[in-house]
């Protein structure tokens, strides 16, 4: 039977062994932080909101919709699973677009006329518009984050087949669109659309 002594001598020289082994071995680096992703916006703002926002947001205007003539009032409503569907799609849609919106981007393409606009009109021009958002990019974001609130909200009505409800989400979606207008490209008409507000004549069925 080996001795105390023995036992530590040998439990010694294995503790140097093993620190010794680690000396040679390099130190674990930490994985590299991959870079952030970046972003290539295709459109401008013009071109998001004439190609994506307005047509997308008209699947959900053009779902509830009560026409009054001469011949009588129609209702139109969707009816079918498949437009159901569409609707849900544009309230979506709709609402994904509102980070689109607050990804940097030219306010026009290249080349557009408005890009020649004299300042002081109506209208602010492209780098009148970009100017104001680099301003205050936070205002920016609160009217990009209303739309989406807008869309998620019209899509709870869609979810519970709520087809009366698409009156009211129809109008808060507009109400998002026109105040961030009134803000950012006609704020000069800012008191007559207003006052044209005040005027729409309402339904009640």
């Amino acid at each position: 039977m080996r001795s105390a002594s023995a036992l530590a001598t040998a439990g010694s020289l294995l503790t140097a062994a093993l620190l010794f082994s680690g000396c040679g071995q390099p130190t674990p680096v930490a994985p590299a932080v991959a870079d952030a992703p970046s972003f290539t916006p295709v459109l401008s703002v013009k071109e998001l909101m004439e190609h994506i926002v307005d047509p997308i947001a008209d699947w959900i205007f053009d779902a509830a919709v009560i026409d009054v003539s001469a011949k009588g009032t129609v209702e139109t409503l969707p009816l079918t699973d498949e437009d159901w569907t569409r609707v849900e799609r544009g309230a979506l849609i709709l609402a994904e677009s509102a980070n689109l919106l607050k990804m940097p981007r030219a306010m026009v393409p290249s080349g557009d006329k408005s890009l020649n606009q004299e300042p002081g009109g109506p209208e602010l021009t492209p780098a009148e518009i970009e100017a104001k958002i680099k301003k205050d990019p936070a205002l920016w974001a609160k009217h990009a984050d209303g739309l989406r609130e807008a869309a998620l909200e019209s899509l709870k009505v869609i979810k519970a087949r709520d087809a009366q409800g698409l009156f009211d989400v129809g109008d808060k979606i507009d109400k998002a669109c026109e105040s961030c207008h009134l803000e950012y490209w006609y704020p000069g008409d800012k008191e007559a659309v207003l006052e044209d507000q005040k005027k729409r004549v309402t339904y009640d069925k």
